[in-house]
């Protein structure tokens, strides 16, 4: 079958991918920026890319490719606090779309919407189904409560809570009951349900067999890395404090940290249904899910995380708008040296941020993440997906990946810290010399202010990185 698929660059999607080129299927992917879109090596000639940013039906007038059926991945509630407004014309556009290409079946991965009052992240999720739901093809949604996978956002937030915190003082969400799903089995219902006419025109929820409160959650995870862990609830804690705490604790965004908290005052626990007998799927267990996670993590096989999707910052940005790094009003520091070993420095280069560090100062790194997780941005704390790949796209701590050529040597990063102005960081590595270049373009006075105040710290930290990442040892 040829399949369109959306949200091809975000957690689920990419995965997703994957698994619908092993079956067979001829897949269409579109995406707002064709640039940060890799797709792995060996399936990039079976994949049709087509650009077109769905809150835009202009740039979507142009795409006739012929497809069977439609997959909708598209989620925003980490862009903005007001995102109801854009998931919903994003739907409107996307089924104007599909109607015109004539597609079968669209597929949707909402949330598990069975309570009686609803946060505005799964109302959200229901507007969007009931959109999908007025096209003139077949449509069928699956509702997943927690997903635990390998870079998920629930599992990395679950991991740094339980990893980061030997006692928890939580708020009483926490004895909020909910049913989690491994992402291998959330891949099995949408594969699963393709070209399916018992499928059609129906909901289902999908989740493992556990169904636990989020404290037992935290608590069966220790389990799972021999952590012992306690966990007081206090029962006045409000949502904003509780955002607050979830914020500054774990690597998530403000915006979803609200969107979390509000979310997890919501029981979703599955309605029974049929689906899962029908297609011939067990669901594992969360000690299992958990497990598959952890492996993958050991053989860091991380296929797709939830912070190199561009919501997991705080800009929203074309990578095609700032790979060409300006010139011309631009503060920069350039910085030259002589390479000992070009491959080991290449090496280095693309092992910078996450756990390996940015190679010179790492407490003045660390107080100016915690700057930026004062004044709302994303901090330190996203890391990086894998240790030792890059491409455009990723994050890497508080950067986002705008050009990765290991071949060539080049490497350009763009701020995505809470900054006057935008900056750039880019390395060279020729075949004599490693080039380092800090491009600061500021916004107003206060953009020069703060460059002149952050400059003393230059010599040091800047100076440094570059002598470590040249050196042969």
């Amino acid at each position: 079958m040829r399949v369109l698929l959306t949200g091809a660059t975000g957690y689920i999607g990419k995965r997703l991918l994957t698994r619908l080129l092993l079956q067979g299927h001829q897949v269409v992917c579109l995406v707002r920026d064709r640039k940060r879109f890799n797709p792995p090596s060996q399936f990039r000639e079976m994949i049709e890319v087509v650009e077109g940013d769905l809150l835009d039906p202009e740039s979507l007038s142009s795409i006739h490719t012929q497809v069977n059926a439609a997959y909708y991945l598209v989620h925003s509630m980490t862009s903005s606090r007001d995102y109801e407004s854009s998931e919903v014309a994003c739907a409107r556009n996307f089924r104007t779309m599909v109607e015109r290409l004539s597609v079968k079946q669209v597929i949707y991965l909402s949330g598990i919407i069975n309570s009686d009052e609803l946060s505005k992240h799964l109302k959200s999720r229901m507007r969007v189904e009931e959109e999908l739901s007025k096209g003139s093809y077949h449509t069928t949604t699956l509702r997943a409560g927690i997903i635990i996978g390998s870079g998920s956002a629930s599992f990395e937030i679950i991991r740094d809570l339980v990893e980061k915190l030997p006692v928890m003082i939580a708020p009483r969400w926490l004895n909020t009951r909910c049913q989690p799903i491994g992402i291998s089995d959330v891949l099995k219902f949408l594969t699963g349900v393709l070209n399916d006419s018992y499928a059609y025109d129906r909901s289902f929820d999908i989740g493992g067999p556990d169904i636990l409160t989020y404290k037992e959650m935290l608590l069966k995870f220790g389990e799972e890395r021999n952590l012992k862990r306690h966990i007081g609830i206090v029962p006045v804690m409000t949502p904003r404090l509780s955002s607050y705490w979830l914020y500054f604790v774990t690597s998530t965004s403000y915006n979803l940290a609200i969107a979390l908290v509000n979310s997890m005052k919501v029981e979703v626990v599955c309605e029974p249904n049929g689906l899962a007998d029908h297609l011939g799927i067990e669901p594992i267990s969360y000690a299992e899910a958990l497990s598959k996670a952890f492996a993958k993590i050991e053989r860091n096989e991380i296929v797709s995380s939830w912070k190199d999707a561009q919501s997991s910052g705080v800009l929203e940005f074309s990578i095609s708008e700032f790979v060409q790094i300006p010139e011309h009003g631009c503060f920069r520091d350039v910085r030259k040296e002589k390479v000992v070993d070009r491959a080991k420095t290449i090496d280095k280069i693309w092992q910078i941020g996450g756990d390996q560090g940015w190679y010179s100062a790492s407490v003045l790194w660390g107080i100016r993440g915690l700057m930026d997780k004062m004044v709302g941005g994303v901090g330190l704390r996203r890391g990086r997906t894998s240790s030792t790949k890059l491409e455009a796209g990723d994050a890497v701590d508080f950067w986002r990946v705008l050009y990765a050529d290991r071949g060539e040597g080049r490497l350009i990063l763009l701020a995505e810290m809470k900054l006057p102005g935008e900056a750039w960081l880019e390395f060279n590595c020729g075949q004599e010399t490693l080039t380092q270049t800090a491009t600061f373009r500021p916004k107003g006075l206060l953009g020069r202010l703060y460059w002149y105040a952050v400059k003393p710290f230059h010599g040091l930290v800047f100076s440094a990185m570059i002598g470590n990442l040249v050196s042969g040892k």
